[in-house]
């Protein structure tokens, strides 16, 4: 009786008969056979080398993924739908190559199935494979034969699966044989360590305190001496790298913050550890201490001013702040009322184009005490631009998430709505410098626009907001359009 792997060697033969190969003409099932051989060098698990040999089945056959799942089971079949790109059949191949690419990438940088990862790596390592034998024949000239004709996006592409299988993987050889051809075509783009047996320190969070947690991972008390950022599955080493770049380059400028002296990995995710000797965020003495918000406020708002009172230059390196808005506006209203998202895109573009910092997730749990000193451990969305995006970032997180449901902030900050409400006021007084509630009732106004086209986004991007969220995003809509009525510019 044949087992699943003979099964689908005979479906895949039949499905891809007659086809062949792009560069080499060769008979196109020595592909999905060659990316099953490559996966029997890092797994014996049957359903993923099962899927190597189908996985080009739903793309470039009338096979179905019904049909894939009747034959060989549920798993089977998700691992092959991971690797098959939507189609636009209205459109040139050409002219949807980005969009399918980056549609596909989220699959994989979304993944929990070390599978998918697998799979994905095979597949590309036998593509580079033969693109890089091309190359080392024809140059430049093998890039007008593809469908995306720029080196450089072919460039992006691959890299970006390399750094989206690099912790799962990078112990492989397969992974160190796709990084030695990616480094070929384009020389640069790893470092030529990543082509070598590396092992990352290996740590264990179990048991640690922690400490609080964010849109990109959590943070742990890992002993006396140490605390330790732990990223979300979907934040490559690229992204850990870059967010410690950053801080060096923030700690250079003057800001006060902790600098990351290595990545680590935490199971299978990423993390950064930070020396901070008995220190604790800014969040976890208020919750102990509410009665004394004001002082911690006070606290934040220095820190705010200090930050704001640093100029740099294109130099440096960081974007202008208006650019992270107006993806806010791309990702919700956008997709609900474009007339409307052009008013908000034309009151953004109000903000004063300055060459000051924002810290960009500026909050008490980004903040540690150490002695009394302040220091900031979350560098990623770093910028530079008006204070009033700084004043947004803080009025969503301590007052507009919890307008439907207190819960959401009490348990992001860990201290009670009432108080996260009364630490954005004094925080404002203090910020602003001045009890005039004019002033201050203006400068919320203008920053409430700016956080309900973020909540938009947010809603939208767990897909087309329904039931509660829904409510949500119509309040959010109302309230954008009652203020984009009522404002001419964003400017105080």
């Amino acid at each position: 009786m044949m087992n699943k792997l003979e099964k689908a060697i005979i479906y895949a033969t039949v499905m891809h008969q007659g086809m062949v190969r792009k560069f080499s003409g060769i008979p196109f099932i020595l592909h999905p056979m060659e990316v099953a051989q490559i996966l029997s060098t890092m797994t014996d698990d049957e359903e993923i080398i099962t899927a190597g040999i189908l996985h080009d089945i739903v793309e470039d056959t009338d096979g179905t993924l019904e049909e894939i799942q009747k034959r060989f089971g549920e798993r089977v079949a998700l691992l092959v739908s991971s690797e098959s790109e939507n189609e636009y059949p209205d459109e040139e191949r050409s002219a949807t190559w980005k969009r399918r690419k980056e549609e596909s990438l989220l699959v994989l940088k979304n993944s929990t199935d070390i599978g998918v990862k697998m799979l994905w790596l095979a597949d590309k390592l036998a593509n580079i494979r033969s693109l890089a034998g091309e190359y080392s024949e024809k140059g430049e000239a093998i890039w007008q034969t593809l469908h995306q004709n720029d080196p450089e996006m072919q460039h992006w592409y691959y890299q970006s699966v390399a750094e989206m299988v690099e912790l799962s993987l990078n112990k492989t050889g397969a992974f160190k044989e796709f990084i030695k051809h990616i480094n070929f075509i384009w020389p640069g783009s790893f470092d030529s360590e990543k082509a070598r047996y590396k092992k990352y320190k290996e740590v264990s969070i179990d048991g640690c305190k922690q400490l609080g947690h964010g849109a990109k991972g959590e943070v742990y008390r890992y002993n006396d001496e140490l605390v330790i950022k732990v990223f979300n599955q979907n934040n490559t080493y690229h992204d850990v790298e870059q967010e410690i770049d950053l801080s060096r380059k923030a700690f250079i400028l003057g800001i006060p913050t902790a600098i990351s002296f290595g990545i680590v990995s935490v199971g299978d995710r990423y993390g950064a550890m930070f020396e901070l000797v008995d220190s604790e965020p800014v969040s976890s003495f208020i919750a102990r201490s509410p009665g004394q918000v004001e002082t911690y406020a006070k606290i934040m708002a220095d820190l705010a001013c200090l930050i704001q009172s640093i100029t740099v230059g294109e130099e440096d390196g960081f974007p202008k702040v208006t650019k992270r808005l107006h993806k806010y506006i791309d990702g919700g209203i956008a997709l609900e009322n474009e007339q409307l998202a052009q008013r908000c895109r034309q009151l953004i573009d109000t903000l004063p184009e300055t060459d000051n910092l924002v810290h960009g997730d500026f909050h008490t749990g980004n903040v540690f005490l150490q002695d009394s000193e302040p220091l900031l451990i979350d560098m990623d969305r770093v910028s530079t631009g008006s204070p009033l995006a700084e004043i947004a970032d803080l009025y969503y997180f301590y007052v507009v998430l919890g307008e439907d449901d207190p819960g959401v902030v009490e348990d992001f900050m860990g201290f009670s709505y009432e108080t996260s409400k009364r630490f954005f006021g004094f925080f404002l007084k203090y910020y602003l410098g001045t009890q005039d509630e004019s002033i201050q009732k203006d400068v919320v106004e203008k920053a409430s626009l700016i956080c309900y086209i973020r909540l938009l986004c947010k809603l939208h991007k767990k897909g087309v907001p329904g039931g509660e969220d829904r409510k949500t995003a119509d309040r959010c809509i109302e309230k954008i359009e009652q203020l984009t009525g009522k404002l001419n510019t964003l400017g105080f």
